[in-house]
C-alpha cells in the first residue's frame, strides 16, 4: 500500500469502519482526482482492488457533519464493463450497497455522461451529479439548465469547474443531499417484461434488482458469479435459464436493444436542458487540437515532440543531470563515504593472507608466543617490546566481514551499484520524462497522440492507446509495463507487455545508443532503426494472431487542449517519483543481489564460457563482448555502456558492422531484471519466464542474421 499526496482545500477525516463509503464515478478524463484531492486534504492511500492489478486510492473526509471514506474508482463509460477498468467500478458499487456516489461529469460531453447516469440510478444508488469544466462548456457556446436537469433525474445537480476551486462548496451540499434517481431507461413492453422476470429471482433489493437485472441481460457474463454474496447458490440455474430464455424470446441482441434505449431517453433528456449557441470561440487552443489531428500538421507536431523529448530526457536528463548526479554528487561525495563508513563499522576487511601489519599492545610478550586477536586470526610474536608484526591468516570471520562489505560497497554492491544505478543513473532520467509526460498529460494532447497512430497499431493486434506504454517505455520500460493497464483486453495487455520488453529501449540505454551512433554511418543508423522497428512490427503482428483473444475496441475520449497548471504537474510527477523510489528501486537492489550472488558463486564466468561460442561465431564478435551481454540482461543499458567502451576510442575493438549488431542486439534485448520482476507482478511467472525465453533467442537470431546481411553485401555502415 502506497501513500500519495493530494491537495489541499478539503476538510479531511481519517476513515474509520464506521464511515460512509463515497464513490466517485465517472468517464475517464473528466477530473475526478481534483474532486478527490479536494475531499480527502493530504493524506490517502493508494493499493491494488483485491484479485486485480488496477489502483483505487482512497482516503477520509468530513462533509456536513458526516465521516465519509471517498473512493476513487477508475473511469468508465458504462457499468457493463468492456475492460478490467470498468469491471472494478462495477465490483466497486456491487461491494458498498449503502455508498452514496457523486459521478462526476464532462458539461461538453453530457450525451456521454448521462448514459452512465442512467446506469447508476438504475442501479439504485444515492447519486448527486457534478457537471465539471463548465467553463469549457460555455466557451464551446455550451449552457446545461442544470436545475431543470435535477427536476429530470431526481438528483442533485452541481456546475463545477474544479480545477480552478469553482463549485467545490457546493458539492459538499450536493452530496449530503444525495438521493436515489428518478429517471430510468423506457424499454419496450416486451424487453420491460424479460427485466422484470429476472429481476424477480435475484432476491437482492427492489431498488437494486432492476439496475442488475439490465446489465445481466446486457451480455455481462461475470456478473451473475459476482452475485453470489447477495443471490442465494440454488437461484443461479433459474436466473441463468431465464437470461437464455429472453435471448430466445426476444432475438437479437439485448445489450443492443438496452443500449439504443438508453441512448434514446438521453436524447429525450438533452433536447430539454442542452443548448448549443453561436457564440463559439476559436482560439490558439482550438487551432493546436486540429493541428494535432491533421493528417499532416500532426506529423509536424509529433516531430517537434520528440524533438523536445530527446532534448529534454535525452540530452539534458540522461546528460547534464546524470553527469551532475553519478560523478558529482554520488561519485565524489556519497559513495566515497558510504565505503568509507562500512569500512569504519566492519574491522580489518583489507587484510589478506601474505599482508604484513602492525599491532601495538599493551604489555611486553615473549617471542615466538601466538596470540589470538579476537578476530579468527593469529600474529605470531617476533620481538619482546610493546610493537608486534605478524601475519594475519584468512579465517571464517574475515571471510564473513569480506561478503558483508562487498555486499554493500563491493562492485556489485547495494549502495555502490543498486543505489548509484537506481538513484544516481535512472532517477534523473525518469524525473524529466514525468515531467514532460505530466505536462502532455495535462495539456490533453496523448489522446491525439494515439488518434493520430491508432492505424499504425492495427497491424499488431492494438490500437492507438498503445502508444501511452510505449511513450513512457522511452523513460522506463519497467514502469510503462505497468501503464499497460489500459488496454482494454488481456489479449492487447499481453502484446503490449511483449513489445515494450522487446524494443522500447529507456531513456538511459537511448542515451548510450545515441552515442554509438557516432561510429557508424547514416545508413548504420537508419539499419539499426528500421530492424528494430521492422522486429518489433513482425512480433507484434504474429503475436496478435496467435494469443487468444479480442482485440478491443477502440473507444478514446478526446479531451480539449489545455494550458497545463503547475500544481497539476508538480502533484503527478511527485506521485510518480514517489512510486519509482517505492516500487522500481527496490527491484533494482534485488537484482543487484542477484548478480552478486551469481559473482561469488563463479556462475558469471561459466556464463561466461558458456555464451562466447553464440557471441564469438554467430554475431562475429569479439570474445571481450561477451561480458556485456551478460551484464545486460541486469543492467541493459549498462551492457550498452561496455559494448559503447569497446566501439570508441583509440582501444576500440569493434568496426562499424560490429557496432550496428551490438546496437540491435542490446536494443531487443530483455530490458532488466527489474522488468522481468515488473512482469511476473503484473502477469504472472509463467508469462514473464515464456517473454524472456522468447526475447533472448529472437535478439541473437537477428543479429546473426544481421551480421550475415552486412557481411554478404559489404554495406558501408
Amino acid at each position: 500500500m502506497n501513500e500519495h499526496s493530494a491537495p489541499d482545500g478539503g476538510a479531511r477525516a481519517d476513515a474509520s469502519p464506521a464511515a460512509r463509503d463515497l464513490l466517485l464515478v465517472g468517464n475517464p478524463n473528466v477530473g475526478k482526482s481534483v474532486f478527490f484531492g479536494h475531499l480527502t486534504g493530504r493524506y490517502v492511500t493508494v493499493s491494488n482492488y483485491p484479485g486485480t492489478t488496477i489502483e483505487v486510492a482512497k482516503g477520509g473526509a468530513e462533509i456536513a457533519g458526516t465521516s465519509y471514506r471517498v473512493i476513487d474508482s477508475p473511469g468508465t463509460n458504462q457499468l457493463t464493463p468492456s475492460s478490467l477498468d470498468e469491471r472494478v467500478t462495477r465490483d466497486l458499487l456491487l461491494d458498498s450497497p449503502g455508498a452514496v456516489v457523486l459521478q462526476v461529469a464532462d458539461a461538453k460531453n453530457l450525451r456521454r455522461a448521462l448514459v452512465l447516469t442512467l446506469e447508476l440510478i438504475e442501479m439504485g444508488v444515492p447519486l448527486a451529479l457534478a457537471l465539471n469544466m463548465s467553463d469549457e462548456a460555455r466557451t464551446r457556446g455550451i449552457a446545461v439548465n442544470a436545475a431543470r436537469l435535477a427536476e429530470i433525474l431526481g438528483v442533485p445537480v452541481v456546475e463545477t469547474t474544479a480545477i480552478r476551486g469553482e463549485g467545490l462548496r457546493e458539492t459538499h451540499t450536493a452530496i449530503a443531499n444525495a438521493r436515489r434517481g428518478s429517471a430510468s431507461t423506457i424499454l419496450s413492453p416486451e424487453l420491460e417484461s424479460e427485466v422484470s422476470r429476472v429481476a424477480g429471482l435475484l432476491g437482492a433489493a427492489p431498488e437494486r434488482a432492476r439496475g442488475i437485472a439490465l446489465q445481466l441481460l446486457s451480455d455481462d457474463e461475470e456478473l451473475l458469479q459476482r452475485l453470489e454474496p447477495v443471490v442465494p447458490g440454488e437461484m443461479t440455474g433459474p436466473i441463468a435459464h431465464a437470461l437464455r430464455s429472453a435471448q430466445n424470446r426476444v432475438g437479437g441482441s439485448l445489450g443492443v436493444a438496452i443500449r439504443r434505449a438508453r441512448l434514446g431517453r438521453v436524447d429525450e433528456i438533452l433536447k430539454i436542458v442542452f443548448s448549443r449557441g453561436g457564440n463559439r470561440q476559436s482560439g490558439w487552443s482550438e487551432r493546436l487540437s486540429r493541428w494535432a489531428l491533421h493528417p499532416i500538421k500532426g506529423l509536424f507536431v509529433i516531430s517537434a515532440l520528440l524533438y523536445v523529448t530527446l532534448w529534454f530526457v535525452g540530452l539534458f536528463g540522461a546528460g547534464t543531470l546524470v553527469d551532475l548526479m553519478e560523478n558529482g554528487l554520488f561519485g565524489q561525495v556519497l559513495n566515497p563515504l558510504a565505503v568509507q563508513g562500512v569500512d569504519a563499522l566492519l574491522p580489518f576487511p583489507h587484510v589478506h593472507e601474505t599482508e604484513t601489519v602492525r599491532i601495538d599492545l599493551e604489555v611486553p610478550l615473549t617471542p615466538g608466543h601466538s596470540v589470538p586477536t579476537g578476530l579468527g586470526w593469529e600474529r605470531t610474536v617476533e620481538t619482546s617490546s610493546y610493537a608486534l608484526t605478524g601475519v594475519a591468516t584468512d579465517g571464517a570471520w574475515q571471510a564473513a566481514v569480506r561478503f558483508i562489505h562487498d555486499l554493500l560497497v563491493g562492485p556489485y554492491g547495494i549502495i555502490t551499484m543498486a543505489l548509484s544505478y537506481g538513484i544516481a543513473i535512472v532517477l534523473p532520467i525518469v524525473f524529466t520524462f514525468f515531467l514532460l509526460f505530466s505536462l502532455l498529460e495535462d495539456s490533453g494532447y496523448l489522446p491525439r497522440l494515439a488518434v493520430m497512430l491508432n492505424n499504425f497499431f492495427k497491424s499488431m493486434g492494438l490500437n492507438g492507446k498503445a502508444v501511452l506504454p510505449m511513450v513512457l517505455g522511452l523513460g522506463c520500460d519497467t514502469m510503462a509495463t505497468m501503464t499497460a493497464r489500459i488496454m482494454e483486453t488481456k489479449k492487447q495487455r499481453l502484446i503490449v507487455t511483449l513489445l515494450l520488453a522487446l524494443g522500447v529501449p529507456c531513456s538511459a540505454q537511448l542515451g548510450v545508443l545515441l552515442a554509438m551512433m557516432a561510429s557508424i554511418s547514416a545508413l548504420g543508423t537508419a539499419i539499426w532503426a528500421i530492424v528494430v522497428a521492422g522486429s518489433m512490427v513482425a512480433v507484434g503482428f504474429l503475436a496478435a494472431r496467435v494469443l487468444p483473444g479480442d482485440r478491443g475496441e477502440f473507444l478514446l475520449e478526446i479531451p480539449p487542449i489545455r494550458r497545463p497548471m503547475l500544481s497539476n504537474i508538480v502533484i503527478k510527477t511527485a506521485a510518480r517519483l514517489e512510486w519509482y523510489l517505492k516500487e522500481v528501486v527496490p527491484l533494482f537492489i534485488l537484482g543487484t543481489v542477484v548478480l552478486f550472488v551469481l559473482d561469488r558463486t563463479h556462475a558469471l564466468t561459466s556464463l561466461r564460457t558458456f555464451s562466447a561460442p553464440l557471441v564469438v561465431h554467430w554475431l562475429g564478435l569479439p570474445i571481450e563482448t561477451t561480458d556485456a551481454f551478460i551484464v545486460g540482461f541486469l543492467r541493459r543499458d549498462y551492457g550498452a555502456v561496455l559494448l559503447l567502451q569497446a566501439g570508441t576510442g583509440a582501444d576500440a575493438i569493434l568496426s562499424s558492422a560490429q557496432t550496428l549488431v551490438c546496437m540491435v542486439v542490446i536494443t531487443l534485448f530483455m530490458p532488466c531484471v527489474a522488468n522481468v520482476f515488473m512482469i511476473v507482478r503484473e502477469h504472472g511467472w509463467k508469462v514473464a519466464v515464456a517473454m524472456t525465453a522468447f526475447v533472448f533467442p529472437f535478439a541473437f537470431l537477428v543479429g546473426g542474421l544481421l551480421q550475415r546481411v552486412v557481411q554478404t553485401l559489404h554495406l558501408p555502415v
